[in-house]
């Protein structure tokens, strides 16, 4: 048994969808959730994107917003080989991830995954800011996500904000 929890806490829970402004709007519009920012994120956004442990490029539009504590992000994959579309064409639509905050840092908590044999799904560097999607679907029953935000990371200007600024 482990002296301490390895996860001290949820960060973010994450939706794949078809459609990210769609459904921002009904979030935002129907149940009052947001605001939302907007990115992009693809090869030329991202360094380091790392697909089923292998160096490869992907593409998605991704929204975030706070509810309390915890922060909601709805994915579209805008090409084929991601983890998302992966989703989207066997499951749906639907829940994908939840990233969990760690008791140590980051480097320690990939450690301790590769001690238990678990890989990278998939992840990147997005403005010095790395996530990492680990293989703990049999383990955990659902993909847990890892960050390792610069100290005192700051969110770039998004692309696109909604509901738009008035």
């Amino acid at each position: 048994m482990l002296d301490k929890p390895v996860f001290n806490s949820i960060l973010q829970v994450a939706i794949v969808v078809k459609n990210c402004d769609a459904t921002v709007r009904k979030f935002a519009d129907e149940y009052g959730i947001g605001p939302w920012s907007i990115y992009e994120f693809n090869p030329g956004t991202v360094n380091n994107m790392i697909l089923r442990g292998q160096p490869d490029g992907y593409a998605m539009r991704l929204a975030l917003a706070d509810i309390g504590s915890t922060q909601f992000e709805i994915i579209e994959p805008k090409d084929d080989k991601s983890i998302y579309a992966e989703f989207i064409k066997e499951h749906g639509e639907g829940l994908h991830h939840i990233a969990l905050g760690t008791s140590e840092d980051y480097d320690h908590a990939m450690k301790f995954f590769k001690a238990k044999g678990l890989g990278i799904l998939q992840g990147g560097t997005w403005h010095d800011f790395t996530y990492t999607y680990l293989t703990t679907q049999d383990d955990l029953k659902f993909i847990a996500e890892m960050y390792n935000p610069p100290p005192n990371f700051q969110w770039p200007k998004p692309d696109a904000v909604y509901p738009p600024d008035k």
